[in-house]
């Protein structure tokens, strides 16, 4: 039987989840990780590493097929699935 910290914290992963997705979809561009985590204010860090908590969600939306990263540009997108 899970935790109810476990059931908090899938909770909240999900809703930052859901918070990029939404500010993604409302652009008619690409964003980069450092425009997303500033806007939704989740780009701080420790000490040389601001950055990673966005980056990390963002890695985990690409890993489940959500978000796409533009190589070039390092922006991202909405995956559209066709």
């Amino acid at each position: 039987m899970q935790s109810d910290e476990y059931r908090q914290a899938q909770v909240a992963m999900a809703g930052l989840k859901a918070a990029i997705v939404s500010l993604l979809e409302r652009q008619s561009g690409e964003m980069t990780n450092a425009q997303i985590g500033r806007t939704l204010g989740i780009y701080g860090g420790h000490e040389g590493h601001v950055g990673h908590i966005s980056r990390t969600l963002l890695a985990m939306l690409e890993q489940e097929g959500v978000v796409e990263q533009n190589e070039s540009s390092k922006g991202w997108t909405i995956r559209r699935h066709g």
